[in-house]
């Protein structure tokens, strides 16, 4: 079954046009094609950037913290209550108004007691600035580095500046040293990023990174199986020209250089808007739509590789609607941008000033029987 099950999935009518196939693909006259089984090197590339992170993360930006002022606030721990605790890990963290009321009568506490416990604890869970802060360095050294690495490699080719020569020849397309490593490293990045979901910041929009990481795996992999080379590289140097430019605008954010941060971030917002609203859907997808479809008939592989695209464009459409969100309310309000998606840190002021007004007016209510029992003295 299995045998089988290969077969189909790896039969050359679904990946290639009529008349090619797999043996269109094969070594011969020292030209070099993509093959399937070089893919088995991203596993230890991956596990390379997870170590490498981890010595970038003690060595370079931690420090780096320290050089621009990246200050950690102090985290008010919560007093140890089984009763709390285990309704905390066991059911929810945002515990209802009933729950609230509920608890109460089973520790003792005062609902405010309750509140505040809650808030102290999910800040407990919460990563630290420092965390945040190392893991955005992380990946603005990366997506920076890959996107001068994408542009040094494809800056000399054709079909960077015009899209029709990434199907002169297709499929059978000599692959460069620069294009296999190009692949391997960033298709290794984003497994590495699959592999280490469970310690990074967790963010809002947590599926929809998921959803997105897991969309460019396919769509490397697939476009390496089946010598997509050409359009394969464009992608990925589109979308690291915008994305070293998000991670710096954080690491700004953290550092509290407001106005850095916020001048950064409309300049990430325009490489944004224009790389993959513009760019990404009228050209790239434009040429793997018609293009292909004026030299051969439609194929499974066309269609499969267009969807996986479809998918990447529903994801920048989702996400540039956050950013003009943050966009619109920062020129409305004259108000830092912050990135929607973080998870935000509570504070205890809210409660602490009830309180007060809560206690000032049991003063006030105080002085007031006072002075009417001096009068009716």
């Amino acid at each position: 079954m299995v045998s089988s099950l290969s077969e189909w999935f790896w039969n050359e009518r679904l990946w290639f046009p009529e008349g090619l196939g797999w043996a269109d693909l094969e070594d011969k006259d020292g030209r070099v094609y993509a093959k399937a089984s070089d893919l088995w090197v991203v596993l230890p590339i991956a596990l390379a950037f997870l170590l490498i992170r981890q010595i970038f993360e003690r060595l370079v930006a931690t420090p780096l913290a320290a050089v621009m002022g990246v200050k950690e606030k102090v985290r008010l721990t919560v007093s140890h209550n089984p009763t709390l605790e285990s309704f905390y890990c066991n059911t929810t963290k945002n515990p209802s108004q009933s729950s609230i009321d509920s608890l109460c009568k089973q520790t003792g506490c005062s609902e405010r007691q309750v509140q505040r416990w809650f808030r102290r604890r999910r800040n407990q869970d919460r990563p630290s600035l420092l965390k945040k802060f190392k893991e955005a360095s992380w990946r603005f050294t990366f997506y920076l580095l890959a996107f001068i690495a994408g542009l040094a490699a494809l800056i000399d080719k054709p079909w960077l500046y015009d899209f029709k020569e990434m199907w002169q020849g297709f499929p059978i397309l000599t692959l460069l040293p620069s294009q296999y490593w190009y692949y391997m490293i960033e298709l290794g990045f984003y497994v590495s990023l699959v592999f280490s979901v469970a310690s990074d910041v967790k963010r809002k929009d947590f599926k929809e990174q998921m959803v997105h990481h897991m969309a460019t795996i396919f769509l490397i992999s697939f476009s390496w199986c089946v010598n997509y080379i050409r359009a394969g590289t464009l992608i990925m140097l589109l979308h690291d020209s915008s994305d070293y430019l998000l991670e710096s605008a954080k690491i700004f954010i953290y550092a509290g250089w407001r106005n850095t941060s916020n001048y950064v971030f409309f300049l990430f917002a325009a490489v944004f808007i224009f790389t993959r609203l513009y760019i990404f859907p009228f050209y790239i997808i434009y040429s793997t739509y018609i293009y292909p479809m004026t030299m051969y008939s439609p194929f499974f592989g066309y269609y499969f590789l267009n969807f996986l695209m479809m998918v990447l464009q529903c994801l920048h459409i989702f996400w540039a609607i956050l950013i003009l969100r943050m966009a619109v309310r920062f020129l409305s309000s004259d108000e830092k941008v912050e990135d929607e998606r973080s998870d935000k840190e509570e504070t205890d002021e809210s409660g602490e000033e009830e309180e007060g007004v809560e206690k000032k007016g049991a003063v006030q209510n105080g002085h007031t029987a006072h002075n009417n029992h001096r009068k009716t003295e």
